[in-house]
């Protein structure tokens, strides 16, 4: 499992990164690793308003279909459209492969540093 020690993490397996009072949002090397080969991503559009805690993505992997959840409220200023051409991506390079830039931030969950997320996905893996 890969961390960047500039990135903060959410419980759900989200990494954020903030560039510039925009916050940048993909999924964790660990998420990628747990659901597989990628296969489909459906992401929200730009002007769509997020909200922290309920899902604004899903990503399919040959297993399932999973939820991403977003760590922050706010709105998507940017998507990532390669991702949908090219969802394996994700899978090459969890921290190269972000999601949805959001801007208007108004919330924000409690993020975890990267040993704080090591510690807590260990934890779950118990």
């Amino acid at each position: 499992m890969e961390l960047r020690a500039e990135l903060k993490y959410s419980k759900s397996h989200e990494w954020v990164k903030e560039e510039d009072g925009i916050v940048v949002i993909g999924i964790s090397d660990f998420a990628q690793e747990e659901l597989g080969d990628l296969v489909f991503v459906n992401l929200p559009e730009v002007g769509d308003e997020i909200t922290m805690g309920t899902p604004f993505a899903d990503v399919e992997s040959v297993k399932a279909v999973s939820d991403v959840y977003s760590p922050v409220s706010g709105i998507v200023c940017e998507v990532n459209e390669e991702l949908l051409d090219t969802p394996e991506a994700i899978n090459e390079d969890a921290y190269g492969a972000w999601f949805v830039k959001v801007k208007e931030v108004t919330e924000t969950e409690e993020l975890l540093s990267a040993e704080e997320y090591e510690a807590f996905v260990e934890s779950e893996q118990e």
